[in-house]
């Protein structure tokens, strides 16, 4: 008998759902919130009004694109955090409505394991895509999360590094937003960057021990040197966006890279995905192409589908949590912060 989970995404500005079958996945609906881009940034009230208004109809066409009743959900899966905590109980109350009328268990989705276990999605019956094997060092990298994450199974994660202070995408976020590039800042400079120089400008490098980040000195650095030339030059933003923009993601890149090649060094591991908004970043995805060749490494990277917040990554999530029995209360509420 086929296991059949929905998956319900809630936790920042992306509504979605989805829906796997014993791990094949069914549908995935986005509906993306673009009243965020006059802002500069998300902003969470209008995030969670948008999740009420996008809710069902996105529920509505992942359960028709599936080509399944909702009566035949074995389970609902939902982000129970860590989020914005508006956005996260429209989905946590929608869950929780829809489980009871069904009468079928609930599983409770931390977003950042989610993230992690979006490699073993497959796409098709016929996906022959070799998942990580346990245990894998995983780089978790978005725009509130850099984390190195030693996954031990599908329940057993664990935290090897995380930044200190500033995740890598706020960093792309902070410096694209002071060069007037609108946000998302990431994709933007990654677009530019991938057509300027790389070394026409050197930023300080974070000297932090063991295998944590820091990114909040790249962004000072960023910053002093905007000041610095802007006295000299107030076209220098204009006249130089595309070589910024390859710097900075090159220096973000190799903070990133450094201490995921030092962490699979010392843990013995060769086997190593990367996860999270930010592995969308070209650069990003080069450099562990470059890894694989010359540290030996089996590498695994997501689609760029399952890159950003999405809930095919719950579902499975859900799914591997549902074989386990694994199931949650109805009185779980969301939370805005936790570690794996």
């Amino acid at each position: 008998m086929s296991t059949i989970i929905l998956g319900i995404e809630s936790s920042c500005d992306d509504t979605s759902a989805a829906v796997i079958c014993d791990g094949v996945l069914l549908s995935n609906v986005i509906a993306s919130q673009a009243v965020h881009e006059a802002y500069g940034g998300v902003v969470p009230e209008l995030a969670s009004r948008a999740h009420q208004q996008n809710i069902l109809p996105v529920v509505s066409e992942a359960v028709k694109r599936a080509g399944i009743d909702k009566s035949e959900l074995n389970a609902i899966a939902f982000t129970r955090g860590p989020g914005l905590l508006g956005s996260l109980l429209v989905g946590t109350s929608f869950a929780k409505g829809l489980a009871a009328s069904l009468n079928v268990p609930m599983v409770e989705i931390n977003h950042l394991q989610a993230h992690v276990l979006a490699h073993f999605i497959r796409q098709s019956a016929d996906d022959t895509t070799m998942p990580p094997s346990f245990p894998f060092l995983c780089l978790l990298v978005s725009g509130g999360n850099s984390q190195i994450i030693k996954v031990n199974s599908y329940y057993d994660m664990e935290i090897v590094g995380q930044t200190i202070d500033d995740a890598a995408g706020e960093a792309f976020d902070k410096c694209a937003k002071v060069m007037g590039l609108g946000y998302p800042g990431g994709p933007v400079v990654n677009r530019l960057g991938n057509i300027g120089n790389p070394t026409a400008f050197t930023f300080s490098k974070p000297h932090v021990p063991g295998y944590d980040y820091s990114f909040s000195g790249l962004k000072t650095s960023f910053l002093y040197t905007l000041r610095d030339r802007l006295e000299k030059d107030p076209t220098f933003i204009e006249t130089h966006r595309e070589d910024l923009c390859a710097s900075l993601q090159r220096t973000v890149v190799d903070i990133l890279m450094d201490k995921l090649r030092k962490a699979s060094k010392d843990l013995k591991i060769n086997e190593v995905a990367v996860a999270g908004g930010v592995s969308a970043n070209t650069a990003l995805r080069d450099a562990f192409h470059e890894h694989a060749v010359k540290y030996g490494w089996r590498i695994h990277i997501p689609p760029f589908a399952f890159t950003t917040d999405n809930a095919a990554m719950v579902a499975i999530t859900g799914y591997f949590k549902y074989l386990h029995q694994d199931f949650c209360p109805m009185d779980a509420t969301p939370f805005s912060r936790t570690v794996i």
